[in-house]
C-alpha cells in the first residue's frame, strides 16, 4: 500500500508542476491554445474549441523530455 501512496504523491506533485509551469507560461505571453492549428468555431448556442495544434506542441516536448530521463536513467 505505500507504494500507491508514493505514486499518488509524486503524480500529484507532477501535476502541480505542470500547472505552475502553465502559469508561468501565461505570464510570459506564450500563445498555449492560440497556435496556428488550434480550432475555434463560435455559433449561436454552440462554442467548440480544439487545441490540436498546442495538442501536437506538448506531445513533442513531453516525448523528449521523456527520451532525454530515459537516456540518462540508464
Amino acid at each position: 500500500m505505500t507504494e500507491l501512496g508514493k505514486a499518488l504523491l509524486g503524480l500529484g506533485l507532477l501535476l502541480v508542476l505542470i500547472g505552475v509551469l502553465l502559469l508561468l507560461a501565461a505570464r510570459m505571453g506564450l500563445p498555449l491554445g492560440r497556435l496556428p492549428g488550434d480550432i475555434s468555431y463560435r455559433g449561436k448556442h454552440v462554442s467548440v474549441f480544439l487545441p490540436l495544434g498546442t495538442s501536437i506542441l506538448i506531445s513533442i516536448v513531453l516525448s523528449a523530455i521523456f527520451y532525454l530521463i530515459s537516456r540518462f536513467h540508464r
